[in-house]
């Protein structure tokens, strides 16, 4: 039998994804991609704008509109699940809260059939077992090359445009010795770069030595050629220690920093935990230990209390912090969050228009910072063939094409070139 796991949001939903698809692998089923006909579709979804949601009620239709049987979860399904019953007969929605039980489906689908059920009473006889938001965990990732790691799960801050800390809860932070032996296992399976997610990844362990003390312990156990990458930094709570270990050759030059706005103004009424001092200081220690790092930010564009001179601040500072790229959203109101209702927001017109200008600002940024990379020598991991070419991502998050790649080379590995132009790499 075929199955789908369709993934919307963030790498940490990437990361349950793919040990969802382990799981029904190990089974015996076969995992495709949405473009393939399957018998069930398992859809991961995302609550952070209501774009997210309405991509997700779309897809489940699709999914649904195909007679097959269709699985429902993440944080969408957590907030929503009422509604989303309602998509279709052939629908059943799994919380958040229960989401790890669904790595037992496979095995429990197996049996219920060996007892004369069909798929559908199967899912529906599913009985969800105890489980933790840790159980997460794939020796094989059918859609990545690269080996995802979930060390982080719920969030304490209560942001207040984010609902995100209502669906995962209070923040969760796995045992550091299993971290370590989790990711030498994915190590001794072959896996040459391991990313490290989360619902809020410096949040691990904040309250003791935090994921700064984590790394430090991790990288001296790794091989001198496994790779770090982190999914993504807030701001708040990235401190010296954290700066030392990202300083290490074995974490690659990429970081994602989820900025939000660059007034302090707009920051304090989002309940934000930081300032724009400490954002500087971040980005210019990161630039301190790291070459030229491909640094991205998250930038949220109309946010209640942003006036014109709020917008100029942010626009001018990603700009003048020459972030390799940007991603942008329009202020999008979520139920259950302070900001829902904020009166202090501008028009939709005026914030479009803002997202818009940011998003041009953006591919400025990343082409002057792709130009700098060229002639440079970068690692690059293999990922897939095309047109009798390898393509990859590098060490500093540059989607490439890799020339002179030995015949003998294999999917996920990891070699090293010269960037020759802005999307080619060739191998020496």
């Amino acid at each position: 039998m075929r199955v789908c796991v369709y993934t919307l949001g963030c790498r940490l939903n990437q990361c349950e994804s793919e040990a969802l698809a382990d799981s029904f692998a190990r089974e015996g089923w076969t995992v495709v991609k949405e473009s393939s006909g399957a018998e069930l579709y398992i859809v991961n979804t995302c609550t952070v704008t209501a774009k997210a949601e309405q991509k997700a009620r779309r897809m489940i239709r699709l999914f649904a509109g195909r007679n097959s049987q269709v699985v429902v979860t993440g944080c969408y399904a957590q907030m929503a699940e009422a509604e989303i019953k309602k998509l279709g007969d052939n629908i059943v929605v799994v919380p958040l809260v229960k989401k790890a039980g669904l790595l037992s489906l496979a095995r429990h689908i197996k049996t219920a059939e060996m007892n004369g059920m069909t798929l559908a009473q199967a899912l529906r006889s599913f009985a969800e077992p105890d489980s933790s938001p840790f159980d997460y965990k794939a020796s094989s990732f059918s859609y990545h090359s690269r080996a995802y790691l979930k060390i982080q799960d719920g969030c304490d801050n209560s942001c207040g445009y984010c609902r995100v800390h209502i669906a995962r809860g209070a923040s969760r932070s796995l045992d550091r010795s299993e971290v370590i032996r989790r990711a030498l296992e994915l190590e001794g399976e072959g896996f040459n770069e391991i990313v490290l997610t989360g619902v809020n990844l410096t949040m691990y362990d904040h309250e003791n030595e935090g994921l700064g003390g984590l790394m430090l312990s991790l990288i001296p156990r790794l091989k001198g050629t496994t790779r770090l990458r982190l999914s993504s930094m807030e701001p708040d709570h990235v401190d010296e220690r954290l700066i030392e270990a990202c300083s290490s050759p074995a974490v690659h030059p990429h970081f994602h920093i989820p900025v939000q706005s660059a007034s302090d103004r707009v920051l304090q009424r989002s309940s934000r935990r930081y300032s724009k001092s400490h954002l500087e200081w971040v980005l210019n220690e990161l630039r301190r230990v790291k070459d030229d790092p491909f640094l991205a930010c998250d930038v949220i564009a109309g946010l209640p209390a942003e006036g014109k001179e709020e917008a100029e601040e942010t626009y001018c500072f990603v700009k003048d912090m020459g972030f390799a790229a940007l991603h942008v959203f329009p202020f999008s109101p979520r139920p259950d969050t302070v900001l829902y209702n904020a009166p202090d927001r501008c028009e939709e017109r005026v914030r479009d228009e803002r997202a818009e200008r940011l998003r041009q600002l953006s591919g400025q940024l990343h082409e002057a910072y792709v130009s700098r990379q060229i002639g440079r020598k970068l690692e690059v991991l293999l990922e897939n063939r095309k047109d009798g070419l390898w393509h990859g991502t590098t060490g500093n998050y540059l989607k490439v094409k890799i020339e002179n790649v030995p015949p003998f080379s294999t999917r996920g590995e990891l070699v090293s070139g010269v960037l020759v132009s802005p999307d080619t790499l060739r191998l020496s």
